[in-house]
């Protein structure tokens, strides 16, 4: 009897850790779709694609969604485009609070998703907060100026994410000798600090990469 509820548990938590995952992605994906298709809700009737197709197309609206994100970062990229930004940052700057949020979420988004080299340049484990408890961190670069020459040594900027939410964290000044660089992929260390320690890295993966 002790080896078939040994049994049953073990196959149960099996099946639950190939579930979970597939249910959980497949709920945020429909989620999303929804959401996205409540977007075209702003589309006069006569111009709806429900309308036009004579049927509802699940999906459509994450598309139309994505092509608009491309046609704004086309803009963006033009004088005028790339002006009207300014504005609006200049007009969201002079609001109290929002001011706050919009620019630490645009900023952390510029430094994950920028391909100019301000974004996340390695992986560092650290002490923090105290002497004896290490922290996953990412290197942003070295702070210059008058920072580097206080600290009197070459210093690093790092920004350690909380979990299981990575656009909230700390933003620490380390010096550049008590970090310890790791080769896990930001990708990688993000899937660990979301997943609170439960995904980690495919460490064959690296020592394949170093031979």
């Amino acid at each position: 009897m002790i080896q078939f509820k040994a049994w049953l548990k073990n196959y149960l938590l099996t099946g639950l850790i190939v579930v979970v995952p597939i249910t959980i992605t497949v709920y945020i994906i429909q989620t999303l779709i929804g959401v996205m298709d409540d977007f075209l809700s702003f589309v006069p009737n006569a111009y709806h694609p429900d309308t036009l197709l004579g049927f509802h197309l699940p999906g459509l609206g994450l598309v139309l969604v994505t092509i608009l994100v491309f046609l704004i970062g086309l803009l963006t990229h033009s004088y005028i485009g790339n002006k009207v930004v300014e504005i609006w940052d200049l007009l969201v700057g002079r609001i109290p609070l929002v001011r706050n949020i919009y620019q630490a979420i645009k900023q952390f988004t510029e430094a994950v998703c920028s391909n100019t080299g301000s974004h996340f340049k390695q992986v560092v484990m650290l002490e923090f907060p105290r002497p004896g408890l290490y922290s996953i961190g990412f290197l942003a670069g070295p702070a210059k100026g008058e920072i580097e020459t206080r600290a009197g040594q070459p210093v690093m900027s790092i920004f350690i994410p909380c979990t299981p939410n990575p656009t909230t964290g700390y933003y620490v000044l380390i010096p550049e000798k008590d970090l310890i660089p790791l080769d896990m992929s930001v990708e990688e260390a993000f899937k660990l600090i979301v997943s609170s320690g439960l995904v980690l890295p495919n460490p064959h993966q690296h020592l394949s990469v170093k031979n």
